[in-house]
């Protein structure tokens, strides 16, 4: 047996994982990582040391019982994160407190939002191919900041790396970036025709710096995902990692795409859950045929929403279009929402009714979710009416840390409408269903704004911890109009990871790696029923937003 190592980097965890040549997650190892945050501040840092050494730990773990000569690749993703590093490769500090070993701004972390405004004035034609406006949660307003307010740090500065990036760099000893990295997050020009930096964009925008020395700093050798990465492992990391030296280490992607690649892949077959009407038509041919009316769904802490084209297509507020970021020859629109998972978690830990929440779930032995489920059952049952419509008069609008996409605009806020004097057990179910729901119309709106650039989306493909929670599944079904395909194989972000090391030594091109690898998967269909209620609560949910900018308006006035 052949195996592959995908290794995942979460906002709060490390996780390997050991495949098989045909997919099989065989082992699973997890190891969580330190976080600093100053939450009023909206900053979060990291360390890359303390990345690493997790990242050690959990390959040595799911590797332990097997013969490494059979380890034949690795591959790395991980959130779109920006690592620090001096001249000889050290930490370097990212904060007022010059603690070096702090020296990773995290993709959550909003210290940058003057410098995005600053950048998004200059309305530099690099721009469309962010849906017209940069995020703050990507690297080149981050690096601005730096430049502006850490002098000591921007002296001594000699690489800025995307996570993905440092993690290749860091098991290789090579400078190779991702095209994955740079053209999502750095603001790097790659098509069909060409790939180079912008230096208009770089120097307008007042980082002349990063064009020097052939961008050495940023990244001069770029390659596809999954690409091998220098002669692989290093002797020092493969001693770090219990691994044989030279083992292949595939270019690595961000941790969104590398669920893509897990996703995607798998086949529908005829299996379905949980109801629903008449299955549409929907293409169930395996791997690449049909994938761009596929909407791969990556959702946890926050959630991404990917589409693939053959051709660019633009959609403001949506970020893309990029060339072969996951699949060569593709080019992919990248939107998403900034808090999905942590949303919900807010609204729970945060309601006066945890306390008798815990204490049923212990009792129980059943997920706080699970529990709540519960009891939207009994309370629909009660009242003889659809879970759903237990939130008639309850509406959210779920942007609490900014609107990522179609609205981008990092400013938003959440609004709810509908709160009452109740506190207790059924008030938190009902909020839960509404935030629920509201993530929901959030997706079925980044949907209506990839369509209306010319994509059609016919499936909805999900996973990531999210996609375990069988009311958020159903109700985007429902909301959406369109069957939720869920991958057999759960692991489907270490899944894509693990491809990268498959290709990276040859076993499989990026053509063959998801049919080989990408397994099977069952179908959510849509309720028909619930298609009235949904569409009456959706316009609420617009008015929402427009309520929002009135209010603004008429402050600001």
């Amino acid at each position: 047996m052949k195996y592959f190592i995908g290794v995942d980097v979460g906002t709060n965890s490390v996780r390997a994982a050991l495949v098989s040549d045909i997919g099989n997650i065989e082992q699973t190892a997890v190891e969580e990582i330190k976080i600093w945050n100053s939450p009023a501040k909206e900053i979060y840092e990291q360390s890359s040391d303390n990345i690493w050494q997790a990242c050690c730990s959990c390959i040595k773990e799911v590797t332990k019982s097997v013969d490494v000569s059979d380890v034949k690749g690795l591959g790395f993703d991980a959130t779109c994160s920006l690592v620090v590093l001096d001249r000889d490769g050290k930490p370097l500090a990212i904060n007022h407190d010059g603690e070096n070993e702090r020296n990773v701004i995290m993709w959550m972390d909003h210290r940058a939002w003057e410098e995005a405004e600053v950048i998004n004035r200059t309305r530099h034609d690099v721009l469309k191919y962010v849906g017209g406006k940069i995020s703050l949660e990507m690297e080149i307003p981050k690096i601005l900041w730096i430049k502006q307010n850490l002098p000591e740090t921007w002296q001594n500065v000699g690489h800025f790396f995307d996570l993905p990036d440092f993690l290749t760099w860091k098991a290789t000893g090579s400078l190779s970036r991702s095209v994955c990295s740079l053209a999502c997050k750095f603001c790097f020009q790659a098509n069909d025709q060409e790939r180079t930096w912008n230096d208009d964009f770089l120097c307008k925008v007042g980082l002349v710096e990063l064009t020097q020395y052939n961008h050495q700093n940023i990244g001069n050798v770029v390659l596809n995902p999954g690409e091998p990465c220098g002669q692989g492992l290093t002797h020092e990391s493969a001693a770090d990692l219990d691994l044989n030296p030279g083992t292949a280490v595939g270019t690595s992607v961000v941790d969104a795409y590398a669920g893509c690649l897990g996703t995607l892949g798998c086949s529908t077959g005829i299996s379905s859950i949980d109801g629903g009407s008449s299955p549409p038509n929907l293409d169930k041919d395996k791997c690449v045929h049909g994938i761009e009316t596929r909407l791969a769904m990556i959702c946890g802490t926050s959630t991404c929403h990917m589409a693939l084209s053959k051709e660019p297509l633009f959609c403001n507020g949506i970020w893309g279009p990029y060339y072969s970021t996951m699949i060569a020859g593709y080019w992919n629109n990248e939107a998403g929402q900034s808090v999905a998972g942590k949303l919900i978690d807010y609204m729970i830990e945060t309601h006066p009714a945890l306390p008798q929440l815990k204490d049923i779930s212990r009792k129980s032995n059943k997920t706080l979710y699970d529990t709540l489920s519960d009891h939207l059952k009994i309370k629909a049952g009660a009242k003889n009416i659809p879970i759903e419509e237990l939130t008639k008069n309850l509406h959210v609008w779920p942007d609490f840390h900014g609107n990522r996409s179609p609205v981008a605009d990092s400013t938003l806020c959440g609004m709810i409408s509908g709160l009452t004097l109740c506190s207790g057990l059924q008030d938190l179910a009902a909020l839960y269903l509404a935030v629920i729901q509201a993530l929901a119309y959030g997706t079925r709106h980044i949907i209506e704004s990839l369509e209306a650039s010319g994509h059609s989306i016919k499936g909805i493909y999900a996973c990531g911890g999210l996609s375990k929670n069988q009311l958020y599944i159903q109700t985007h079904s429902n909301i959406t109009g369109l069957p939720v395909i869920l991958p057999d194989k759960t692991e489907s972000v270490l899944l894509g990871a693990a491809m990268l090391g498959a290709q990276a030594c040859k076993y499989y091109t990026s053509e063959q790696v998801l049919e080989a690898m990408g397994g099977t998967g069952s179908v959510v269909w849509p309720q028909k029923e619930t298609f009235s209620y949904h569409e009456k609560k959706y316009k609420v949910f617009k008015n929402m937003l427009e309520h929002q900018k009135l209010y603004r308006e008429i402050m600001n006035n």
